[in-house]
């Protein structure tokens, strides 16, 4: 029994140091990157075809070849009064800098997710922010 709980903390150990060796990476990646998030209110918020369409739109526009990484989001199940859930869903796209995100701007996938997505939402908020 001793073995096994040696070979259980053993392994628990090098599970603990990789983890932290990865956040230690994830850390060093979020330095010096533009951070761009989009919050959309659908126009039919229980449509769920709707939903469907944006969320393919979404998948199409992280083809941005200056777009480092992306996350498609919706509302977590979370309830505090700080948090806003009102929203459908959520784009989070990485840049590694503003003029990625300008050329972004006027790439023509993004365009075109705005020429055939833009008729699904009532309302966008966008957070951009860099290091602090």
């Amino acid at each position: 029994m001793a073995s096994t709980r040696r070979t259980f903390l053993t392994a628990s150990a090098a599970s603990a140091a990789a983890l932290l060796l990865n956040q230690s990476e994830t850390n060093n990646q979020m330095k010096n990157i533009f951070v761009h998030h989009v919050y959309f209110w659908l126009k039919n918020p229980d449509s769920k075809t709707d939903m469907a369409k944006l969320k393919e739109g979404l998948e199409k526009l992280s083809k941005v070849k200056t777009i480092r990484q992306f996350h498609i989001g919706k509302p977590a199940d979370t309830n505090r009064e700080v948090i806003d859930r009102s929203y459908a869903i959520s784009w989070l796209a990485l840049f590694d800098n503003k003029a990625n995100q300008d050329s972004y701007q006027t790439d023509p996938i993004h365009l075109d997710f705005v020429k055939e997505c833009s008729g699904l939402w009532n309302k966008v908020t966008v957070y951009d922010s860099i290091d602090a």
